[in-house]
C-alpha cells in the first residue's frame, strides 16, 4: 500500500516510518525542508520525500492521487502563538487535498480531551481532530496523553528536573493525574490500527496500565535513577511563574513551557482501553517504559528527539535559506592550523558539543547559554542527540546543523540562541589545513556593537578551540 507519512522528519514520524516499511509499505514522506529528511540508507528503496507546506494550499496539490492512507502527525504548538489558527488552517487544507485522491483511511496522533475544560494547546488538538474527520475517509483519532521513550519531550523534561534539583518546590498543578504510555505502544497503536476497519471513524484513548500524578512520575523517575527527591508542592505559583520555572531548569522553550503547564493543570487519564483490546496490545508499565528509554540512551540508539525539531528553539525556517553563508555586510573570524591526524581531527569536530563540550574556555560557553536563556532564547540545555554522529538539522547545543560531511571534512552550524543579527560557525577541512570560520551578520547598530563586545572573547575562544581540535591525541605508553 502507499502510505503518506506527515511530519516524516520529527520525533514520532522517524520512529514510524522504518516501521511502515517493514511492514511492506511504500511511503511518501511530507517534509517540509528535504535538507533536514536524512532516513537511514537501508530504507531508501521503499520511500519517496514530498515537499510541501501545509499553510501553502498550492503546495499540497503535488500530493499523488492513488495514495491508499495517510497519517498525520504534525502540530504548530511551538511555532507561533496563535498556533490554534495556523493548526486549523493546515488540518482544512489537508483534508481538502486529501478529498482529491483515493485515500481510504487518515490516522492522527491526537491528546487526551476527556475533561470538560481543556487547555489551549488540547482545545486545538481536538479541533484539529474534528477538521481531518469531515473528510471523504475513514479516520481514526488516537488521543494520547504523556508519551515516556528517549529523546521524547516529557521525558527528557522529567529527566531535566529530577537529575538536576534534589529539591524542588513545585507548583499544586503536580498533584494532577496522567496516564503516561511508552513511545513503543504508541508506535504500535499507530501502525496496527492501519487499514483495520474496527477503528474506522472512531477516536481512542491510548496510555499504559499506571495512572499517576506527576509529582508521583518524577520520584518514581527518581527511583529508577537511584536518586533521593524532595518535591515541596505549593499554591502560590501562578501558570507564568510556572511556566518561567520550568523554562529556566529544563531544556523547553517558553512557549511549550506555556502550553506544556497549561496543559498539565487537567487531568490526562483513558475513558477507557477499547483499543489495546481491539488490536491485542498489552501496554508496558511507566517504569518499563523509563527502563526502555534509558538502554536506548546508554547504547547510543537514541532514533529521534524533540530536541531536533524547530520547536525546541521556535525559529521556522528552510536550511537551504542559510546555507550559503554570506560574506557581504558581514564580521568574520578566520582561523587556519595545520592538521597531522585527519581522522582524529575530524572526530573532535563531530563530538563537538553535548557531553564533551567545547574544548576550551567551556565556562564561556555556558556564561553565553545562561545570558541566552535570560534572555528567552535556548540556552545550552538541548545538547545534542546523539555524541558521535550528525545529521542535517540536528541541534548541538544552541546550534542547528545545516551541513554535515565526515568524508569532505566540512561541518556548518547556524546559531539559533537570541541575537542582534545572524551567526554560523563552519569547520572545513582542505588538504592538511582546517579552516574555523565563525561568521556573524549584524543586525543594525546593535549587532556591530554586540560584535566588538564579543570580539575579546572570540579570541580567546576560537584560538583555543582549534588548538585542541587540530592536536592529535597523546599516544599511551
Amino acid at each position: 500500500m502507499k502510505i503518506l507519512l506527515t511530519g516524516a522528519t520529527g520525533y514520532i514520524g522517524k520512529r514510524l516510518l522504518p516501521i511502515l516499511v517493514e511492514a511492506g509499505h511504500e511511503v511518501i514522506c511530507c517534509v517540509r525542508d528535504p535538507k533536514r529528511f536524512n532516513p537511514p540508507a537501508s530504507l531508501h528503496g521503499n520511500i519517496s520525500v514530498l515537499q510541501l507546506d501545509l499553510l501553502d494550499e498550492a503546495s499540497l496539490a503535488h500530493i499523488p492521487e492513488d495514495i491508499d492512507a495517510a497519517y498525520y502527525l504534525v502540530h504548530s504548538m511551538s511555532a507561533s502563538a496563535d498556533y490554534q489558527s495556523l493548526e486549523e488552517t493546515s488540518a482544512i487544507h489537508f483534508r481538502q487535498a486529501l478529498n482529491r485522491t483515493r485515500v481510504q483511511h487518515v490516522i492522527y496522533l491526537s491528546g487526551i480531551v476527556n475533561e470538560s475544560e481543556l487547555s489551549k494547546h488540547l482545545s486545538s488538538r481536538k479541533n484539529v481532530e474534528i477538521e481531518l474527520s469531515k473528510g471523504d475517509y475513514s479516520f481514526t483519532a488516537l488521543r494520547a496523553g504523556i508519551i515516556i521513550g528517549s529523546g521524547s519531550a516529557s521525558f527528557e523534561i522529567i529527566r531535566d528536573l529530577v537529575e538536576k534539583l534534589p529539591v524542588m518546590i513545585t507548583p499544586k498543578w503536580l498533584n494532577t493525574k496522567c496516564q503516561p504510555i511508552g513511545i513503543s505502544d504508541v508506535l504500535g497503536f499507530l501502525s496496527k490500527s492501519l487499514f483495520n476497519p474496527k477503528t474506522y471513524n472512531q477516536n481512542f484513548d491510548i496510555g499504559g496500565p499506571d495512572v499517576l500524578s506527576y509529582k508521583s512520575m518524577l520520584l518514581e523517575f527518581g527511583q529508577a535513577r537511584n536518586l533521593k527527591r524532595t518535591i515541596i508542592t505549593v499554591p502560590v505559583m501562578t501558570p507564568k511563574l510556572s511556566s518561567y520555572w520550568l523554562y529556566f531548569v529544563t531544556s523547553t522553550s517558553y512557549k511549550l513551557a506555556i502550553s506544556l503547564v497549561n496543559s498539565m493543570k487537567i487531568e490526562v487519564i483513558c475513558r477507557d482501553h477499547q483499543l489495546a483490546d481491539i488490536l491485542g496490545i498489552k501496554p508496558i508499565s511507566y517504569q518499563e517504559s523509563l527502563a526502555k528509554a534509558f538502554h536506548k540512551i546508554e547504547s547510543n540508539e537514541i532514533l529521534s528527539s524533540w530536541k531536533d525539531a524547530y520547536s525546541s528553539s521556535g525559529l521556522s525556517f528552510n536550511i537551504s535559506d542559510f546555507i550559503q553563508v554570506p560574506s557581504y555586510g558581514c564580521f568574520k573570524d578566520v582561523r587556519t592550523r595545520t592538521i597531522k591526524d585527519r581522522t582524529a581531527c575530524i572526530h573532535k569536530i563531530w563530538s563537538l558539543g553535548g557531553e564533551t563540550g567545547w574544548y576550551y574556555g567551556d565556562w564561556l560557553w555556558s556564561l553565553r547559554g545562561f545570558i541566552d536563556k535570560l534572555s528567552g532564547g535556548v540556552g545550552l540545555r538541548r545538547g545534542r542527540t546523539n555524541p558521535s554522529s550528525i545529521n542535517v538539522g540536528d541541534t548541538i547545543d544552541f546550534w542547528r546543523t545545516l551541513y554535515a560531511n565526515k568524508t569532505e571534512g566540512r561541518l556548518l552550524l547556524f546559531a539559533e540562541m537570541k541575537l542582534p543579527g545572524e551567526a554560523w560557525l563552519e569547520f572545513k577541512i582542505v588538504d592538511d589545513q582546517l579552516i574555523q570560520t565563525a561568521t556573524f551578520r549584524p543586525l543594525g547598530v546593535l549587532g556591530r556593537l554586540y560584535w566588538y563586545a564579543v570580539l575579546p572573547f572570540h579570541g580567546f575562544i576560537f584560538k583555543g578551540m582549534i588548538t585542541q581540535l587540530t592536536t592529535p591525541p597523546a599516544v599511551q605508553g
